[in-house]
């Protein structure tokens, strides 16, 4: 069996936020014999209508961290979503805490940097974020070791965190009933992103998953955790011995299909500087709308 640094005797408190906005899941993992947290894939709230942000659903996360008296080591992003824009700096400005994405941030800036014919003052070297980690890094929350795990194909940069017996799987998975994310982004990869998933799969099999996103295929409610066993017996898309070569072609079919996320150039634009919003040559927030760039 593959050794992992975690103990998984350790449970993790998790308490998880729903944004119906966005159908994105944040997470609040909380050491059980300290006051020590992370909070996992916060949301800033966007009207693309009217360009307006705001911090409801941050502000809840941040109250509940408040109101437990709760210490904020981390403030983790699994990746540069597509489908929300994070509100990682705000956070932090309340509560303190370390932001921190995988290293191949520097892909997607250089990607996306291009895309938005952003200016040398646009740093494509992580520098928005703390902590770049690599994959196999540990870190601590409190006196739990951690660990990020690389598992991209969703994008470059998609990492795993895997806290004890929890990990964090951002859009790498979804429900069991839901299947797996698309793969079709610019440095997005069908074969990468099976080969990702095998690698959550190989974890043990009472492993607690927790998803990013839910949509409640069906019209069953929505719902957030589940574990390696069952992932793994029952995912639409890889469960059950569904081979490399069908879930590639699957991918690639389906996701030919699919429209792009409706905050994709909102999202991108943020999260790839970190979640702060960009700046115009006055200090003006400003976003940029390229044209059949994506």
């Amino acid at each position: 069996m593959t050794h992992y640094p975690v103990d998984m005797t350790i449970r993790p408190t998790v308490e998880s936020f729903f944004d119906a906005a966005t159908n994105t899941i944040s997470h609040i993992v909380k050491d059980p014999v300290s006051k020590a947290c992370a909070i996992v894939d916060s949301v800033m709230d966007f009207d693309p209508a009217s360009g307006r942000i705001s911090f409801d659903h941050a502000d809840l996360l941040i109250a509940r961290v408040r109101e437990r008296d709760l210490t904020l080591e981390w403030i983790l992003e699994t990746h540069v979503h597509a489908d929300h824009l994070s509100a990682a700096p705000y956070i932090q400005r309340e509560l303190g805490g370390r932001i921190g994405i995988g290293e191949n941030i520097l892909i997607v800036q250089d990607v996306f940097g291009k895309i938005f014919n952003e200016g040398t003052e646009f740093q494509r070297d992580g520098s928005q974020f703390d902590r770049l980690f690599k994959d196999g890094d540990t870190y601590q929350v409190g006196t739990m070791t951690c660990f990020a795990m690389h598992t991209p194909g969703h994008t470059p940069a998609c990492m795993t965190h895997v806290m004890c017996d929890a990990a964090f799987v951002g859009d790498t998975l979804f429900m069991p009933d839901g299947g797996s994310a698309r793969a079709d982004f610019p440095g997005g990869d069908a074969a990468t992103l099976y080969d990702s998933i095998q690698r959550v799969l190989s974890l043990p099999d009472k492993m607690r998953l927790f998803m990013c996103h839910d949509y409640g295929p069906n019209g069953r409610d929505i719902a957030w955790e589940t574990t390696v066993a069952e992932e793994r017996a029952h995912n639409i898309h890889v469960g059950n011995g569904k081979t490399r070569e069908d879930f590639i072609k699957f991918r690639t079919e389906r996701d030919a299909t699919l429209g792009m996320p409706r905050l994709i150039l909102p999202s991108l634009q943020v999260n790839m500087r970190g979640g702060e919003v960009p700046k115009d040559a006055d200090g003006r927030p400003m976003l940029k709308l390229p044209i059949n760039a994506l």
